[in-house]
């Protein structure tokens, strides 16, 4: 039975402090409020300040995974180091022969599409859209962007083979040149050259995160070999089996063209390779850094609410000199008046992290039902609630030790004699 004495006994004292100081709390609520308004400021501020950079986070991550986990982009880049650090460009572009046989030495590649492209004035009739998006493209272009064609078809392999002057269009572009609904077979100009529409395109997915100014974009998708030439520049777009094997596609892809572009080993690669997943991850590592960052800035404020916590213990230690006095003269032990006003430091700031929680949480609605801001997905994690009120007692804690020990030292003698 005595081994348990110890607990009950720290757990009933625990508790009479508790009520202790909730009782003294109120007695001076006005002095309560104005002392925690520091801890509720900071509090509040952390946690509104958190759930916003959650709420970005978010957004961007979805932006990102509407590209495809599985996307894997191409492009050539000129090394800043080793031998070709200095050639032409023409050393160092993309043909398209370098990407023959890609499917048959990166298995988890499953298919990709070469890209290349231009601006142009496209017009039907008396109607024209300037700087329309011309993209060069493979027939499973459609399929790594995930927009299917959903009238007429895709380029066939007559098209890709004869470099066919054919399109596939956007329902916008089409309603923009005043075309029929059912295009198909009709004719438009590129440029200066006719195409014949084949197909219509879906929508691309929308990203709230790109501001166009309000202008509108339109896109216009013709056979790669169409609009290809020796002096195109050309990249490729890929798309893995799955998004468990987008690294390796990414390393095969990587070892293939080192390969067939003759890169020694040692050498820099003279392209770069990019899954949409490696550029996910990277943006949650800085959005974890940046949240830290701004965290912790924020948290300033709580210390400033910490050094206020403790003004007023110690004015309280001060104002209740003759009450410690009384309950030692009585037998209570320095560790029950040591807890005593550690509690009541603790509880404050509790009472504080509680209210600068509500406020917070206020904050972060109202930030999500902001008109056309990009914070909709704001909202508190659940461990910035726990971080909030863990915080919130280690400030107690510390803040509220000094004036504590303070109390439990008086000398009972002495604190009688108090006026």
């Amino acid at each position: 039975m005595s081994i348990f004495l110890a607990p009950w006994t720290f757990m009933r004292l625990l508790i009479q402090s508790v009520i202790l100081a909730a009782g003294q709390i109120w007695s001076n609520k006005l002095r309560s409020v104005l002392t925690t308004t520091g801890i509720v400021i900071g509090v509040a501020s952390v946690v509104a300040v958190v759930a916003g950079l959650t709420g970005l986070e978010a957004l961007v991550v979805d932006e990102l995974e509407m590209f495809g986990a599985k996307r894997i982009g191409v492009w050539p880049v000129r090394p800043e180091t080793g031998p070709m650090k200095r050639v032409s460009w023409s050393r160092v572009r993309f043909y398209p022969e370098q990407f023959e046989g890609l499917l048959d030495h990166c298995p988890s590649v499953d298919c990709f599409t070469r890209t290349t492209g231009f601006g142009a004035t496209v017009s039907f009739g008396s109607h024209r859209v300037e700087t329309v998006d011309v993209q060069g493209v493979d027939p499973s272009a459609h399929k790594i962007s995930n927009r299917s064609v959903i009238m007429g078809r895709e380029f066939s392999h007559i098209d890709m083979e004869t470099g066919a002057q054919v399109c596939v269009i956007e329902e916008k572009l089409r309603d923009k040149l005043s075309l029929d609904r059912e295009c198909i077979g009709q004719k438009i100009l590129i440029g200066d050259r006719t195409y014949t529409i084949v197909g219509i395109a879906e929508p691309p997915a929308e990203f709230k995160l790109i501001n166009t100014g309000g202008g509108e974009s339109y896109t216009v998708f013709v056979p790669f070999t169409a609009i290809y030439n020796r002096d195109s520049w050309m990249g490729v777009d890929a798309l893995a089996k799955s998004a468990d094997v987008a690294e390796e596609a990414q390393a095969e892809i990587k070892f293939f063209l080192r390969r067939t572009r003759n890169i020694k080993p040692g050498e820099p690669d003279t392209f770069g390779v990019q899954t949409v997943q490696r550029i996910l991850e990277g943006f949650r590592a800085i959005s974890m850094g940046v949240t830290a960052v701004a965290g912790s800035i924020v948290a300033i404020s709580l210390l400033v609410g910490g050094i206020g916590i403790m003004n007023i213990m110690l004015v309280s230690v001060s104002e209740r000199t003759r009450e410690i006095g009384l309950r030692k003269a009585v037998g209570a032990k320095p560790s029950a008046v040591l807890l005593q006003f550690l509690v009541e430091a603790v509880v404050l700031c509790l009472i504080g992290g509680g209210v600068g929680l509500g406020i917070g949480q206020l904050l972060t609605v109202g930030m999500a039902n902001i008109p056309n801001f990009p914070l909709e997905k704001a909202h508190i994690p659940m461990w910035a609630v726990g971080l909030s009120f863990g915080f919130s007692s280690m400030v107690g804690l510390f803040f509220g030790m000094f004036p504590a020990v303070k109390a439990a030292r008086l000398d009972p003698i002495e604190a009688l004699r108090h006026e």
